[in-house]
């Protein structure tokens, strides 16, 4: 499988566990929004009025994203997960894929929204950026995930 496949859904599942715990999952999230931000200033180098139009609309697009991901995807988890899955009917299995599909041609789509919006703000080079330092982002969070070991 392709590392740029995987990354996603390595992050997806390392939230997913973060989701479970409340209060904690909300301080390691905005933990890690504050890195992230912070990662993406200097990789981006940001004028000061490409950084006032551009942080409004990443906000909004990253916590759509979260959301889709995390509210849809966490109960497709929850349903292969549940054991239900070696007796699902062909009928069902479909429709669970096409909903899974469904959710996935979301995420595309509201990408997509957001790279066209960002056209108006940052110059073509700074959003193909914008994607790698997103990716190198997601990396180095794994590798600080795994460099920690398991936790006892």
């Amino acid at each position: 499988m392709n590392i740029k496949k995987l990354l996603p859904i390595l992050f997806l599942l390392i939230s997913c566990t973060f989701y479970a715990q409340g209060e904690r999952f909300r301080e390691k999230k905005e933990q890690i929004r504050t890195m992230k931000v912070a990662f993406l200033t200097t990789e981006l180098d940001l004028s000061p009025s490409e950084a006032e139009k551009f942080w409004p609309l990443y906000n909004a697009f990253d916590d759509k994203q979260f959301e889709l991901r995390h509210l849809k995807m966490k109960a497709y988890i929850n349903r292969i997960d549940d054991g239900s899955l070696d007796k699902m009917s062909e009928k069902d299995a479909n429709a669970f894929l096409n909903q899974m599909e469904s959710t996935e041609e979301e995420l595309f789509l509201l990408r997509k929204k957001f790279v066209s919006n960002l056209k108006g703000i940052l110059p073509s080079v700074k959003i193909i950026k914008l994607r790698k330092s997103e990716e190198d982002f997601n990396r180095k969070l794994l590798q600080q995930y795994r460099d920690r070991g398991p936790r006892k």
